[in-house]
């Protein structure tokens, strides 16, 4: 027993187990009251859609009916446990340092999802629970048509999934490597439609921070949406800013000072190696820091308009082949985005635009000079835009069109033949032991949408992939 003034010791596992219910009990009444909340949300919204519809009042009492039995099968739905048994895993279409995203069918529905798989013990090992916490409680809060949609998050005792709408369109990335380049017709549609979804994702309070093309998904349609939020920072170690804190100290590398002046055969020798590096970057741990705003890597304050940044950059590699900024290396590209008044440079031999160079010199410049940082108007009245139609831009054609034979249809995605296509097995007895092992970290990341678990209809044959 301690003695009066003496300093009672208490051991991890007693603070880890305070930690557990402390966070247990606030996210056990946050919950009834976000939930409450959500329900009446919902209710105004049917009344309203009625109103509008001009339903007369039999109509409106069916209506209701209709939507109290939804409600009830919700709450029903709610505390039924999901779990990896309840989907079938048909193809492994991505993979990063920490996870996979697997196309998978769930059984009961035979809806096809994206299922983003992550180990909970990398997550803690990597101090990636923040940006983990962050993805899903973006995609949970941002439900409109510029971001990718979450139907549901749930946990075991060794994996987090988050279950996404499979977009067949592809990404950003992949489109740009099958192009050498974009005709500035195709670049003002793209870059306009990633104008109104980062803006989307601004009015929400978010910064995406990690803008690029392999996060511009394209849906059936060929219409781009935003996807790793929070993961943008995580699933990579090259994400988190801290990676590239040490990278002024490298040796510089000569293929940057080569380019510099502007040959063309340089300029389509550094097309060629981009694209021949590009894809192993994306699924590297190393990366490349191409398309991360300067201020971003100074640590001394950034706002929203790092994403306007980025998106300049993406613009540039659109219409020239390859990012203005890219190297041999991380730490060349990291010292050219440093240097950006001096390495910011059009080669003459591959001519676009004034209106385009204006626009990429307006985007990729010092945070409080650039368009954007004020209100994004600036950016929809540039004369580049001069043509688009902001209004109805969904509504129209893509101007590329996707080619997408079915709902499961892959092709616009890399094949992974060496992954196992069974899920991930679940960690041994001696790894929950480790203390490392925080599983109570990951309370409340269950979610459910609620269309997606009301949504009914016939349910189509489970079709098989080969890996």
């Amino acid at each position: 027993m301690a003695t009066v003034g003496e300093q009672i010791q208490i051991s991890t596992h007693t603070e880890d187990k305070v930690a557990k219910a402390k966070v247990t009990l606030e996210n056990y009444y946050s919950n009834l009251i976000s939930q409450n909340s959500e329900r009446e949300s919902r209710y105004r919204l049917l009344e309203r859609n009625m109103d509008e519809e001009g339903l007369n009042d039999e109509q409106k009492h069916e209506r209701r009916q209709q939507h109290a039995v939804k409600e009830s099968e919700f709450l029903r739905l709610k505390r039924s446990r999901l779990g990896v048994d309840d989907f079938e895993s048909l193809k492994v279409i991505g993979r990063g340092a920490f996870g996979e995203v697997r196309l998978v069918q769930k059984k009961d529905t035979g809806h096809v999802y994206a299922m983003k798989i992550l180990r909970k013990v990398d997550m803690v090992e990597k101090d990636q629970v923040a940006h983990v916490r962050a993805e899903r409680d973006i995609l949970a809060e941002a439900d409109h048509q510029w971001v990718v949609k979450m139907f549901y998050s749930f946990q075991d005792s060794g994996s987090l999934y988050l279950i996404m709408e499979f977009l067949p369109g592809g990404d950003m990335m992949t489109l740009l490597m099958k192009k050498d380049t974009l005709t500035e017709e195709q670049t003002q549609f793209y870059v306009g439609e990633s104008v109104l979804a980062i803006e989307s994702i601004h009015k929400l309070g978010f910064i995406h921070r990690d803008i690029k093309p392999d996060n511009l998904l394209l849906d059936n349609k060929g219409h781009i949406k935003l996807s790793d939020f929070g993961l943008c920072t995580g699933m990579k170690k090259s994400h988190r800013t801290d990676f590239y804190k040490d990278l002024s100290h490298s040796k510089s590398s000569h293929f940057g000072k080569d380019f510099a002046n502007g040959n063309p055969m340089d300029s389509k020798r550094k097309a060629e190696s981009w694209k021949r590096n590009r894809r192993a970057l994306a699924y590297s741990t190393v990366g490349t820091p191409d398309y991360i705003a300067p201020e971003v890597f100074m640590q001394t304050g950034y706002s929203s308009s790092c994403d306007w940044w980025s998106l300049g950059v993406i613009m540039y590699e659109m219409l020239i082949g390859y990012p203005p900024f890219c190297s041999e290396n991380p730490q060349e590209t990291y010292r050219k985005v440093m240097n950006w008044r001096d390495t910011l440079i059009f080669p003459p031999e591959m001519p676009i635009s004034n209106e385009a160079r204006d626009l990429i010199k307006r985007f990729c410049c010092d945070p409080e000079h650039r368009i954007g940082f004020n209100d994004v108007e600036e950016i929809k009245s540039h004369q580049f835009f001069r043509y688009l139609d902001w209004e109805h831009i969904r509504e129209r054609p893509a101007v590329i069109p996707v080619d997408v034979k079915g709902i499961d249809d892959t092709s616009n995605f890399d094949d992974f033949p060496e992954i196992d296509l069974k899920l991930p097995s679940q960690p041994s007895e001696e790894e929950l032991k480790d203390p490392k092992y925080k599983d109570w970290v990951f309370i409340n990341y269950t979610f459910k949408r609620f269309e997606g678990l009301t949504q009914r209809g016939p349910r189509p044959p489970l079709h098989k992939h080969k890996s």
